[in-house]
């Protein structure tokens, strides 16, 4: 068996990811004959036939998906080497961009943000406040460094730190309701009623949306102050984080209306930037100051 090349490898794994050689081609910026002699190349080296060719996509043998699970250990590693040597070559960053998503108790991360970057003057502090899936959007295109709010977690492309849970609990002012409150609300009772919503900050907000009560009149806010003073005031119900509203739920002025058939949920707010970018010193400082500090959010999440 002769030696193959990396880009022998790159080749072949792109054909098994991209199902084919001309999908193959386009993502690697190679022409069609090129990646197809590659991985013919790579398969008289090895003396294995990798692929079955026959049908519309193309398959892997039994030898090329062992071959295949062992070379992306190889290729992950290749990729963890170029970034480590980005990083080494930068120098300390001009500026960071950092977004605190609307499920963010803000003072502290505040409080955190100011002292770090009072240490760092060199470095120029962005900072964005985005709603519902705009922090996501900033941070897949690489519009942001770092980001407070929710992320997928089974998404290779980040990495993240827990924070805090933050409970969203349905409220309404008292007398807002043309019934008696109970734990027993449906649905289906409020669907008459105006339900405030957050307005997605994406430019390209996805389908999914959050606690949305399909069919019902709404009025849509910029961020969760405005949503509980609309709340307050009693023109709407609807969910807010339960930090921005401990005291309204004690002294009464809201009421929650989670129970039986209308609960609210549990998001879990992390710290999260991309796992698949190579970070400079001053952003690995902020991140590691963030994980050293992350039981503030969880200790004293309402101040």
């Amino acid at each position: 068996m002769s030696a193959f090349t990396l880009h022998d490898l790159q080749c072949f794994d792109a054909v098994v990811k991209e199902g084919g050689f001309q999908a193959a081609a386009e993502v690697m910026n190679r022409s069609h004959p090129a990646v197809f002699a590659a991985v013919a190349k790579l398969e008289r080296q090895l003396g294995l036939e990798l692929l079955e060719r026959g049908g519309y996509r193309v398959q892997l043998t039994a030898a090329g998906q062992s071959f295949h699970r062992r070379a992306q250990a190889l290729l992950r590693e290749l990729e963890s080497l170029h970034a480590h040597t980005a990083q080494l070559a930068m120098g300390a960053e001009s500026e960071l961009r950092v977004v605190i998503g609307d499920l963010c108790p803000v003072p502290q991360t505040l409080r955190l943000l100011s002292r770090f970057f009072s240490q760092h003057p060199s470095t120029r502090l962005h900072l964005h406040f985005e709603a519902v899936t705009g922090p996501w959007e900033r941070l897949f295109n690489d519009e942001a460094d770092l980001i407070f709010h929710r992320v997928d977690k089974h998404d290779a492309r980040t990495e993240w730190v827990d924070l805090c849970p933050v409970p969203m609990i349905p409220v309404a002012a008292p007398g807002f309701l043309p019934f008696r409150a109970s734990r027993s609300i449906r649905r289906e009772q409020l669907r008459e009623l105006t339900q405030c919503i957050m307005r997605d900050t994406a430019q390209s907000p996805e389908s999914r949306s959050y606690f949305v009560m399909e069919g019902a009149p709404q009025c849509t806010v910029a961020d969760q102050l405005m949503k509980k003073e609309v709340i307050l005031q009693g023109m709407a119900w609807g969910h807010l984080p339960r930090f921005l509203i401990e005291q309204e739920l004690r002294d009464g002025s809201l009421i929650s209306l989670a129970g039986r058939y209308l609960s609210g949920a549990v998001e879990e707010l992390v710290v999260a930037r991309r796992h698949d970018r190579p970070h400079g010193p001053v952003a690995n400082q902020l991140w590691q100051l963030v994980q050293e500090h992350a039981a503030q959010w969880r200790t004293t999440p309402s101040h």
